[in-house]
């Protein structure tokens, strides 16, 4: 099937409107009142030309403008939704001394840490103790770069889903990489932040916070 295009269209129509015209033209003084000459008929071509052509423009620049249009309120729409999933993700810490506030992921992989502070999955989601990650330095987001800051006292508020607790920090230490102990079940509801320490591999800076009871 061919398809022809609006300009082919209108040019055809205006053809056949002038050939139409002529034949039903049933008297001389009708024609000489009009005076159909080649170049009249050439110029009404030309001017049909021509408005074919503002036509066809017009729209091209209307369907130009209403892409943009819509690629920019598609663009303005996914950053409102983004910035709306930001405020209301369910699994977060909240360090108000170092003005943290970061989402977590479950695994402690580099894939994860990239993005999220990363959850130790042998250790607890909500009682018990909740071991958590993140780089300090080096990558795009280092969340964990200022937990060095932290003192005795210090809160530090995590949320799961509808779970959330306030907790005080009660140490903050120097372990070596082997030393797993801290990241062991507690009695105590407890949160440990382990990162990395500059230019010391075969150490880890850890923080550990014990539920605030008041």
């Amino acid at each position: 099937m061919i398809n022809y295009t609006k300009r082919y269209v209108n040019v055809v129509s205006v053809i056949i409107t002038i050939i139409i015209f002529l034949l039903l033209s049933k008297s001389n003084t009708l024609l000489n009142k009009f005076d159909f000459t080649p170049h009249l008929i050439s110029n009404m071509f030309k001017r049909s030309i021509v408005l074919v052509e503002l036509n066809s423009n017009n729209i091209n620049q209307e369907t130009k403008e209403e892409k943009n249009n819509d690629y920019s309120d598609t663009k303005v729409k996914n950053n409102e939704t983004k910035e709306k999933e930001k405020k209301e993700t369910n699994w977060k810490i909240i360090i108000p001394k170092i003005s943290l506030e970061a989402e977590i992921c479950e695994g402690t992989s580099k894939k994860v840490m990239d993005e999220y502070i990363g959850h130790f999955e042998e250790t607890s989601l909500k009682n018990g103790n909740v071991g958590l990650a993140a780089h300090n330095r080096g990558y795009e987001v280092n969340y964990f770069a200022n937990i060095k800051k932290l003192q005795i006292g210090d809160e530090i508020i995590y949320k799961y889903y509808d779970f959330e607790k306030t907790y005080k920090v009660s140490k903050n230490i120097i372990i070596t990489d082997e030393d797993w102990s801290y990241l062991e079940e507690t009695e105590e509801n407890t949160i440990t932040l382990i990162t990395c320490i500059e230019n010391q591999p075969e150490y880890r800076r850890c923080v550990q916070a014990i539920e605030n009871s008041i």
